[in-house]
């Protein structure tokens, strides 16, 4: 379990340090692939049906096809390779491992009483929600930032599952729709926005604020 959740915030790690795009969204299939194996061995654990449906959505959608659109889109409208960093990949790696120890710091405060697997899944969980954040501000694409986005629902999505043994079966289901008819709804948006000025990097936003 432990190894699982060590290989989920490895790759929220890994994506921090990307500096291309695809590199990003192969980060993020990884990741949650790290997260379907996670909730496939909770399911095991408690031979709970609804789990391995859970785990099944997460894989069909997440790992197979939300990488895919991605990807395609990326194709679609010749995104370049280069993620758009604000902040330098050192620099990036030291404000996730201070934000691990933040993660850490705080759950000691919050769970002092928790057992020591419960702790690390929700240190992890909570390590990887502040990652997906930092990738949405520190990225100038728009597809880098709707990573991040996702990576941040990996990581509430682990807390549910760490914390409370999951959200209720209807809710995760239509947590996983959303999140798949969210990505399609984006994906309109970054073509269109392509379409229209020729980019997608946020930052040419500026030039419009009077």
């Amino acid at each position: 379990m432990q190894l699982l959740l060590t290989g989920v915030l490895f790759m929220a790690f890994v994506m921090v340090i990307s500096k291309r795009v695809s590199a990003l969204i192969h980060g993020f299939r990884a990741q949650s692939f790290f997260l379907f194996l996670t909730a496939l061995y909770i399911a095991m654990l408690n031979n709970n049906a609804e789990i391995y449906i859970v785990a099944g959505l997460l894989f069909a959608i997440k790992v197979v096809a939300i990488p895919y659109i991605l990807s395609r889109i990326v194709r679609r409208i010749k995104v370049e390779e280069g993620a758009g960093l604000f902040i330098n990949p050192t620099l990036s790696v030291f404000i996730a491992v201070l934000l691990t120890y933040l993660s850490y710091l705080f759950t000691g405060r919050v769970m002092p009483d928790a057992g020591r697997s419960q702790s690390a899944a929700v240190i992890i969980s909570l390590s990887v929600t502040l990652i997906g954040l930092f990738l949405m501000m520190s990225r100038m694409k728009a597809v880098s930032q709707i990573i991040g986005l996702l990576v941040m629902e990996n990581g509430l999505f682990l807390i549910a599952m760490a914390s409370a043994g999951g959200m209720p079966f209807f809710v995760e289901i239509a947590v996983f729709f959303d999140i798949f008819v969210c990505v399609v709804i984006l994906g309109m948006f970054v073509y269109r926005i392509n379409k229209l000025f020729t980019h997608i990097n946020v930052s040419k936003l500026q030039e419009l604020k009077g």
